[in-house]
């Protein structure tokens, strides 16, 4: 009923749209379609007691009215999925008629969920009209869609040139997050290393946050921007909003957020679709722009470019991308470099990665059992590494552990190692770092996993 009434309703609010052109706002055609679904529904509830089927009642037309609006100003019956708090990752994938629904929880444990279309075809359908809004296009010819949903969450999909529709939601939990709460509230950290990683960001030191999927990299660059001063002029670059930094303006006064577009149509004689905006022109453009920083999103490829163009233009850049270890993590952007094509040899790749990143902060996720027996998701920093680049070095550049794992307890948030250089040192006091709690933490951890070493050998 609601796909038949749904169709209708798109068209009594395209022909009352039409007849008003361009004047209208989003919030005025929004109301004249909770207009025209409210006629509906009366029409539809009426005509059930003429032809002597039983009324709805009020909570009825009421829960049919939210259902039209869903599908079409919301995401249907992805709507109530996308809106439950304790919902971390959405998956769907769709089989012919099988639409199987695994809801993740924040705390790592997996359900199944209600369907959220009626067949393959008509969840193809449901995301080509959700691309559609955003000009990304979902057809055969463009068989994969990344794109934003209202409210921030990240929608991935991927049809044709996979066995079967697969769709993941990814929910942003934590937005506006500080690195207090990261300390305190999440126990992703030592007060050490809140402290040191926030010194960095005010000297303007860029960072790369790595980690394996769902390791937590975007919440961690929303807490490290929360140390910019709110008088700094920042550019963001991202293929899909999801930092939101610009929706934060009692924190950061001022951003321009970019957005990359995917293009449409034919493909131009520059081998480009019409439309088509990449990052490396958004990055392009924002230097008339008089930013004190660029924060470049996730690096999955050739972006890398993007990222160590703002990391060599100006101060305190900050970037993601998926590695399997803290060391690994350059050695992860220096592949992705090379993807550009022949011409970027690896000494030439590595050479620019390692004199733009200053810090890589690596994270690590896992499911941890509470002493009452349940089980819960915890995402801390597993190292914290200061890169620099050095002929002399094997690699070609250099890799010191500011933070390391700590080897005398169970798996937690990494510990001060001591190993600072005094140059490090004098420009991180300059900007508000507590020397003093560093080495305090690393004497103490030292102490510590000599006293264990020494009972060790004792027994």
């Amino acid at each position: 009923m609601v796909a038949q009434l749904r169709t209708e309703a798109s068209a009594r609010l395209t022909a009352r749209l039409e007849k008003e052109g361009n004047r209208l706002t989003d919030d005025e055609r929004e109301q004249v379609g909770l207009a025209v679904i409210a006629e509906l529904v009366r029409a539809e509830s009426e005509e059930r007691v003429s032809s002597g089927q039983p009324g709805w009642t009020s909570a009825q037309e009421e829960q049919l009215r939210q259902a039209l609006y869903d599908a079409i100003f919301g995401l249907g019956r992805l709507q109530p999925l996308v809106d439950d708090e304790s919902l971390e990752n959405i998956i769907i994938i769709a089989r012919g008629t099988s639409i199987t629904v695994w809801l993740e929880a924040s705390d790592g444990t997996v359900s199944e969920g209600p369907p959220v279309a009626d067949s393959e075809d008509d969840l193809r359908e449901f995301l080509a009209d959700l691309g559609a809004r955003q000009n990304r296009p979902f057809t055969e010819a463009r068989p994969s869609l990344h794109l934003r949903l209202p409210g921030g969450a990240r929608l991935a999909a991927a049809s044709w040139v996979t066995a079967h529709t697969s769709v993941v939601i990814r929910r942003h939990r934590l937005v506006e997050v500080s690195m207090e709460q990261m300390v305190h509230l999440r126990g992703a950290c030592s007060p050490a290393l809140a402290d040191f990683v926030s010194a960095c960001v005010r000297a303007g030191k860029s960072i790369v946050v790595s980690g394996i999927q769902g390791s937590g990299k975007t919440t961690w660059v929303r807490a490290l921007c929360s140390q910019i001063p709110a008088h700094e002029m920042i550019g963001t670059f991202e293929t899909e909003f999801e930092l939101h930094l610009h929706e934060m303006t009692d924190r950061h006064r001022i951003v321009h957020a970019w957005e990359h577009r995917p293009g449409s149509g034919e493909v131009g004689a520059a081998g480009r679709q019409a439309g088509e905006f990449t990052l490396e022109e958004a990055i392009h453009d924002s230097f008339r722009f008089n930013l004190d920083r660029q924060i470049v999103g996730e690096v999955r490829g050739p972006e890398v470019w993007s990222m160590l163009k703002a990391m060599e233009s100006g101060p305190g850049s900050i970037s993601t991308t998926h590695a399997r270890s803290a060391e690994h993590t350059v050695e992860k952007l220096v592949s992705c470099a090379m993807e550009s094509g022949p011409q970027v040899t690896r000494e030439l790749a590595i050479s620019k990665i390692a004199s733009a990143i200053d810090v890589v902060i690596y994270l690590h996720a896992d499911i941890v059992e509470e002493p009452d027996g349940t089980q819960r998701k915890r995402r801390w920093v597993h190292e914290v590494l200061v890169v620099e680049p050095s002929p002399d070095a094997v690699m070609g550049y250099s890799a010191t552990s500011a933070f390391c794992p700590d080897a005398t307890g169970p798996a937690g948030p990494a510990v001060a190692t001591g190993e600072l250089s005094d140059r490090l040192c004098r420009d991180l006091i300059r900007h508000g770092f507590d020397l003093d709690a560093y080495n305090a933490e690393s004497t103490r951890s030292r102490t510590l996993n000599r006293d264990l070493t020494r009972g060790a050998g004792a027994s």
